[in-house]
């Protein structure tokens, strides 16, 4: 044979038409469809087989296509989500119950249990749940905890419709706008933006976790290396080598010059043809290094003679927050009973599973970036810092994002792409590798604190100090918000006159800490949740009752001083889990006494917890701008900034301002977070898009409203029709205003608004006095778990959540947030703990699958905020805060034990029981 591999084509059916690929020898599937055949709607999360998201049909039978290679796909039928969502009724079905449920949150992993789906329900018609489960269990889903996916499947057998059949006004459930792209796969992330044949580009990371290094000979290397066309190190930066997204602690360089700081640091960057990148090995990149010694904790790395990774941070402490009131060591010298402990927690990973991903092109002196990203106006503004460069000169355009969770408010491929398009002058993309992600992107931060609390007789809370040391990594990231919203947030929803709280975060050879749904507030509440448990124990009290005793109140001031006049919901929520407690408390005491008879292992435990949260930046301005214009044609375009990244923000900002405006939802067209087009509504984070972009939108909407009434001098009452070139306001008489008379502005509006709102605070003193946030939400969780004390093994069996907030703007949406936090919090308590250098990918790191969540009763609590749109708070980060906490003290309740660690893991409890359990 006189033929390589690579020149015999593979034949094979894809959606019903006959293809052929040329594909090398054992290329993956995954890249002959998305590459080669443009079917984009299969997603790629890990390309190790551990996510699933990559799920098609060989012949019926669902594979992972990032383990298969191409030639064994020869003369098979292959069925993509795309195909099937075209034509296949089992699929069809699927779609709308998928849109129904709300069971597509980011997206990204939704093809892959679409597909998985349609296999399940073609063999088996009628499933039970543990079938749905095990179906879909080889897919993986970061945002929606599963169970709004395992609903929608029973539905779709079920035949049931109409789940979300709303109005669109807010308060009524509707489908989400961005809903159908999501699920046909039709939703473009950020590795799905690029042509094929586009330039690709790989990073150089440092092996270790601090190390000295030198490049070799680049211009060499790229000379004699086939396919490589360029080389980027800190050379190639133009402007300033730093970025942050605090200005004033950026410290991270995009490339490191002479010294690394954390494993998976970049050094340089390679450009070159896709073929050449995919299959260069990184042990032939001129580069030496030398390993040097690190520091890895807190402890080790604030002992004496450490290495200090910034030399303007002393003893390698970035920095620290403060909230004081009252006396809390007189409080606790005086208290009937006080309680203490040391709790601890590790790095947690975000685990969404799009990795980082972009595209960048340069032309006329303007570079534009194409990335999935939590904060196109912060990317910008850092970029700009990067190259030297007038902002005006560089265009951010967000991907659709497949979850954040936080960290991709930090920037990432963004300089790398940017500079390669610069220095090649051709388009550029990439994307991280699984393992790339996970060395080189933030996490959550681990804890070291202690916590001392007291209590008189009466069950009220009498004095209460709080250290929290941070590990924040190598660079600052979002660690000074931490550090800084700790203290505020560590008493919990409670009114605490006599309170002490200080927090540092402290700089180690890891990687980052940044941000992670909570800014480190769900680190804070297993130390005071736990030991409220042990306060109300040591009282005779119970558990609910005393957090129900302590509650905040409106009217009554925060640790910080704050009073709302109206709005606390915290005790409103633990009142609603009154039923439940005592329901689930008696079913576990008659499990465990029928399982104690038997003599089986298994104890069954029901623990509590509660949460508050503060809506947007502490203390500090944290505008957003929404823009909107309606054309001549009677177009109705809202220009929406607030990136979606699986939350609902699209939906919900687009309910807010249709019923500000008074038009039907689906009469809106969205125009995303372009920075060229579209004004800047602020970060996604913080819970605060709901309510802050919520706002502007609302004002935005009635501003428009008002000059439409202003026309025809309608009442406020009238009713708006926009159609096709014209509006008919109508009260007593109908108005009919003419929209192609009216001059229309360089967009092409004939009218247009454009408002911002800012959430009224004020800064903190130096005892941390003052009113951080506008807003807060509340939350309280149920949690029942399985305890195996011959196992240690912890199955948790169900949740109630209650949550305030405010005015639910789309129920459905809120349900999706409460599994989605639930099911994050449970991974944090039970089995995720990110350990540089070992747990690099999604085989050993471990995230909850659809057979680790169990099903989730949510009660939404509706106290309206004063300065919410229509009364509503934020979400995001409350549904997580007192997840872990309650777990941990229903394993307590189960088998007598308090855990100090998470996450609990199997070992961990075991350990915990070995001898100790007191039948």
């Amino acid at each position: 044979m006189d033929k390589s591999a690579a020149d015999w084509p593979v034949a094979f059916v894809l959606n019903a038409r006959d293809v052929s690929v040329a594909a090398v020898p054992g290329e993956r599937l995954s890249d002959s469809l998305r590459e080669r055949l443009g079917q984009r709607d299969v997603k790629v999360g890990c390309n190790a087989g551990d996510c699933g998201a990559c799920t098609v049909l060989i012949d019926g039978a669902p594979v992972c296509a990032c383990l298969t290679a191409t030639q064994q796909a020869a003369g098979r039928r292959v069925e993509t989500v795309a195909g099937l969502t075209a034509s296949d009724p089992v699929a069809q079905r699927l779609v709308e119950s998928f849109q129904d449920n709300g069971a597509a949150q980011c997206g990204i992993c939704t093809p892959g249990m679409m597909v998985s789906a349609v296999a399940l329900l073609r063999d088996e018609p009628a499933p039970d749940t543990a079938q749905i489960e095990e179906a879909l269990g080889g897919v993986l889903c970061r945002c929606t905890g599963y169970r709004k996916i395992i609903d929608a499947v029973r539905d779709a057998a079920a035949g049931v419709t109409g789940r979300a059949a709303g109005s669109g006004a807010v308060g009524s459930a509707i489908r989400r706008v961005d809903g159908v792209e999501k699920i046909t796969g039709a939703e473009a992330y950020g590795d799905d933006i690029a042509p094929p044949g586009t330039l690709a580009l790989r990073v150089v990371r440092s092996p270790f976790p601090r190390a000295g290094f030198v490049l070799g000979d680049l211009d060499g290397f790229v000379r004699d290396t086939p396919g490589v066309v360029a080389v980027l190190s800190a050379a190639d930066v133009p402007g300033r080598n730093c970025f942050g997204v605090i200005p004033d602690f950026a410290d991270q360089p995009v490339f490191a010059e002479v010294e690394t700081r954390f494993r998976g640091e970049a050094v340089a960057a390679m450009i070159g043809t896709p073929e050449a990148m995919q299959r260069f090995d990184m042990a032939r990149f001129p580069v030496t290094w030398s390993e040097l010694p690190a520091t890895l904790t807190v402890v080790d790395a604030t002992a004496a003679g450490a290495p200090q990774l910034h030399a303007a941070r002393a003893g390698n402490v970035m920095c620290g927050g403060f909230v004081q009131c009252g006396d809390a060591q007189a409080a606790l010298a005086r208290a009937d009973v006080t309680v203490e402990g040391r709790f601890n927690s590790g790095f947690v990973e975000h685990a969404y599973i799009e990795p980082e991903a972009g595209y960048a092109t340069y032309d006329n002196g303007k570079v534009e970036i194409y990335a999935c990203t939590q904060a196109p106006m912060m990317d910008r503004e850092a970029m700009a810092q990067i190259l030297g460069w007038d902002a005006a000169r560089i265009r951010i355009v967000p991907t659709a994002v497949g979850g954040g969770f936080g960290s991709k408010l930090d920037i990432s491929v963004q300089p790398f792409l940017a500079l390669g398009a610069i220095k090649t002058g051709r388009p550029v993309r990439m994307a991280y590798s699984r393992v790339e992600s996970m060395q080189s992107t933030t996490k959550r931060h681990p804890s070291d604190i202690t916590l001392k609390i007291g209590a008189t007789r009466d069950g009220r809370i009498c004095g209460f100090d709080f250290r929290g040391r941070f590990n924040t990594g190598a660079y600052a990231s979002w660690g000074p918000t931490v550090a800084n919203r700790v203290p505020v947030h560590a008493s919990g929803p409670y009114r605490i006159a006599d309170y002490r709280a200080e927090a540092q975060g402290i700089h180690s050879h890891c990687p980052p800490s940044g941000a992670f749904r909570g800014f480190g507030v769900p680190q804070t509440a297993i130390a005071q949740e736990s030991l409220f448990d042990e306060l109300a124990d040591r009282l005779g009290i119970d558990a609910l009752e005393f957090r129900i005793l302590n509650a905040l109140e409106d009217n009554v001031p925060t640790v910080c001083g704050q009073v709302f006049t109206q709005g606390v919901g915290i005790r409103a929520c633990l009142e609603a889990l009154r039923p439940a407690w005592a329901e689930h408390r008696a079913a576990a005491a008659a499990f465990n006494a029928a399982a104690q008879a038997a003599g089986r292992p298994e104890r069954r435990g029901v623990g509590l917890a509660a949460g508050w949260y503060g809506c947007g930046n502490t203390s500090l301005p944290n505008p957003s701008t929404i823009k909107a214009g309606i054309r001549a044609d009677g177009g109705v375009v809202l220009h929406q900034g607030a990136v979606d990244i699986g939350q609902g923000a699209n939906t919900v900002i687009t309910q807010i301002f249709a019923q500000a405006l008074g038009v039907p939802v689906d009469q809106v067209q969205r125009v995303g977070g372009d920075t060229d087009v579209t004004p800047d509504a602020g970060k996604t984070s913080a819970s605060r898009q709901t309510f802050v972009s919520g706002n502007a939108a609302r004002l935005t909407g009635a501003a428009l409203r008002r000059q439409i009434l202003h026309l025809c001098n309608a009442p406020e009452a009238a009713q708006l029709r926009i159609g096709a070139g014209e509006i008919i306001v109508g009260d007593e008489y109908d108005h009919r205003i003419e929209l192609g008379k009216l001059a229309a502005d360089a967009k092409g509006y004939v009218l247009s608004a454009c408002e911002t709102y800012d959430p009224p605070t004020k800064p903190l003193d130096r005892n941390g006095q003052g009113e951080p946030y506008a807003q807060f939400g509340y939350a309280a969780h149920l949690a029942v778990v399985e305890v195996d004390t011959a196992l240690g093994t912890v199955r948790p069996q169900r949740f109630v959540a209650a949550h305030d907030v405010g005015k639910a703007i789309n129920p459905i949406l809120v349900e999706g947030q409460v599994q989605g936090g639930i099911a994050q919090g449970l991974g944090m308590a039970l089995m995720e703990e990110f350990i540089p250098g070992r747990t690099e990918n999604l085989h050993d790191y471990l995230i909850p699958t659809s057979g680790d969540m169990p099903p989730v009763e949510t009660i939404v609590v509706e106290v309206p905020d004063a300065h919410g749109p229509y009364g509503a708070k934020g979400l995001g980060e409350h549904v997580l805060i007192p997840t872990a906490p309650a777990l941990l003290n229903a394993i307590r309740n189960a088998c007598g034990r308090r855990l100090y660690r998470v996450p609990a893991t199997p070992a961990t409890v075991r350990a915990a029981l070995r001898g100790q359990l007191d039948d």
